[in-house]
């Protein structure tokens, strides 16, 4: 009897015990979502995926998009990603065949319009973000542009000069930006300058720097960030200038597609001797407009609080303050950008 005694105290005892143990475990889980209180739980109305839409691969855009993709899914909501372009990523989100995508500001004032090359009125895209700063390169050969008396880009469309100009291929932000210029600010087209004994030709980024710097163009316009190792591989081989663009045109150029006025200052690039003006534009985060407005909050909010981090694997991330990224969008800023901006006092 007393070893049957014996035998049920102790099964009491490690009853007790393994009660403590799994009651102890119980709390210890629920304290764990308090360690995670930088994750957003999903919300209901929240979609369950997000498509990002960014650019060709390879590219400064592609990178961006699997960042920004992997930032979102980790603390808001699972994100995926394909490739696109500035026009086709306007016309997706659109569509809602994605739900974030990158584009050229530029882009946005023509696509609210329904201009070329959008077949229809734009009105489901909203901007998040500008990222960076896209300048416009209007590149020239020093002995060709010594020859003709070519000080500025008005120079070459007012005195009609015959020239071979090489820009990206039709479809890119490079080639829309060109030809809007053209047209906006000269009222002149391709065909106008093939008239006059002219080429247009179409290349990348390095085959337009190879053939500038074997002759066989004579100016290459396009844009990008700054600096630019495409001018500085160029500029160890060939002397260039990059040509200003006047007041009269930049103002031209604003009022129909919200372009910015950059300078370029000596200093960055062995030919710039004196301030030359551009117009610019920025790459820019957009959304749908109709994804919730706390989600596109959470967002912009997340993408500021990391920023710093992104820029150490993409630099452009780093350029822009909240106040600069939130005017001259293109689109306007989705509801729940706006939220943000003004909550850190970058809009009043």
């Amino acid at each position: 009897m007393k070893n049957l005694l014996k035998t049920l105290g102790s099964l009491m005892v490690l009853g007790i015990l393994a009660i403590s143990i799994f009651a102890s475990g119980c709390i210890g889980g629920e304290e764990t979502p308090k360690e995670q209180t930088t994750t957003e739980q999903p919300k209901a109305e929240w979609p369950s995926t997000l498509r990002f839409l960014h650019g060709a691969p390879g590219g400064t855009w592609e990178q961006i998009g699997g960042v920004f993709a992997e930032l979102i899914s980790k603390n808001l909501v699972p994100t995926t990603t394909r490739t696109g372009g500035g026009v086709s990523n306007i016309i997706n989100l659109n569509d809602g065949k994605g739900d974030l995508g990158l584009t050229g500001a530029i882009l946005g004032m023509p696509a609210m319009r329904g201009d070329p090359p959008f077949e229809k009125k734009i009105d489901n895209v909203a901007a998040i973000a500008n990222l960076y700063r896209q300048w416009f390169y209007f590149i020239i050969s020093k002995d060709f542009a010594d020859k003709h008396g070519i000080k500025s880009v008005d120079d070459i469309f007012e005195k009609k000069i015959p020239i071979r100009l090489a820009s990206l291929k039709p479809g890119t932000l490079s080639e829309f930006t060109l030809n809007s210029l053209l047209q906006t600010g000269y009222g002149v087209t391709y065909d106008d300058i093939k008239s006059w004994g002219g080429e247009i030709i179409w290349a990348s980024y390095s085959d337009g720097a190879n053939q500038l710097i074997n002759g066989n163009i004579d100016a290459f316009a396009f844009t990008l960030s700054m600096p630019s190792t495409v001018i500085m591989q160029i500029e160890a081989q060939k002397e260039i200038y990059i040509l200003p663009i006047s007041e009269e045109v930049r103002k031209k150029m604003a009022e129909a597609y919200g372009t910015v006025t950059f300078t370029f200052e000596p200093g960055v690039y062995k030919c710039i001797k004196e301030p030359v003006p551009t117009i610019g534009t920025y790459t820019v985060l957009i959304a749908r407009k109709d994804l919730p407005e706390d989600l596109v909050y959470e967002i912009t909010k997340l993408y500021f609080a990391n920023k710093d981090e992104l820029a150490k694997s993409i630099k452009a991330l780093g350029e822009l303050s909240p106040e600069e990224a939130a005017k001259n969008t293109g689109f306007p800023l989705h509801p729940g950008a706006e939220k943000y901006y003004k909550e850190i006092g970058a809009l009043s």
